[in-house]
């Protein structure tokens, strides 16, 4: 799949429609990879510390998510990108791994969210091959567990790993895990709520329009505002900062050309 630089932070870039067939394509070589679901937030943190940059950017696919990516990509280098939801691609992904008899473990979340994961995995896709749902300690991991989740997930050999363990945790972990686990590992963290029913989506203008973090941050009000107030705020001035400076830099080469 093609890439594209926003600044420091890569993204995938093509059509919607490629983006699932590329994730199975991965998970039937049972090739040791991951994927991040890239928003808005992440490419802040990207900014502010250049280890998550590099963890971001090894991914083998980084999906634009957060509808204001797809709007930066446009305004400072022409390049017209679908979003790529994790809450969208992510019913599609079990729907195509159901019809390619592929197997899927479930990594992260509480107890709790497996066990509404695993109800409504049974009668939305009661032929899905789940090779395993667990719940990891709330805590760092040491390196003895480590090796025996390791051991857990590939002798059960899934083709994808759902990776829930939230930003910017997941990706580090998958990052971590790549090369040891030999599965596609899929970063999905907060789209499994809404996926299965726990949490309720934006309503579809609000999509549309880049405005779901309001509906979420009216959701989870006391976990997200203090991240959504900084980190808002940084992304407007980041990407209003360089598209000031490549419009000065495109003047000054036009006047020196003159």
């Amino acid at each position: 799949m093609l890439r594209s630089k926003l600044m420091h932070f890569d993204l995938s870039v093509g059509a919607y429609s490629a983006f699932v067939p590329d994730i199975i394509q991965l998970a039937r070589k049972r090739l040791s990879s991951n994927v991040c679901i890239a928003a808005v937030h992440m490419f802040v943190e990207a900014w502010l510390d250049s280890s998550y940059q590099k963890v971001i950017n090894s991914a083998d696919i980084i999906t634009p998510d957060g509808k204001p990516l797809t709007w930066a990509l446009r305004l400072l280098y022409g390049i017209r990108q679908d979003r790529v939801a994790g809450s969208d691609i992510l019913p599609e992904l079990l729907r195509e791994c159901e019809k390619q008899q592929l197997t899927v473990f479930f990594y992260g979340g509480s107890q709790h969210l497996l066990d509404e994961t695993s109800k409504f995995l049974s009668n939305q896709y009661p032929a899905l091959k789940i090779a395993g749902l667990y719940s990891p300690p709330f805590r760092e991991l040491t390196e003895s567990e480590n090796i025996e989740i390791v051991k857990k997930i590939n002798d059960v050999a899934p083709n994808i790993v759902i990776v829930i363990l939230g930003c910017p945790k997941q990706e580090k972990w998958s990052a971590y895990m790549k090369g040891k686990i030999h599965s596609v590992m899929v970063a999905v963290g907060g789209a499994l709520p809404i996926v299965i029913g726990i949490q309720k989506r934006a309503p579809q203008w609000m999509q549309r329009s880049g405005l779901e973090w309001v509906h979420r941050l009216s959701v989870e009000p006391r976990r997200l505002f203090k991240r959504y107030a900084v980190t808002n705020t940084l992304f407007v001035y980041i990407i209003f900062r360089e598209y000031l400076r490549r419009k000065i830099f495109r003047n000054r080469i036009h006047y020196d050309s003159m």
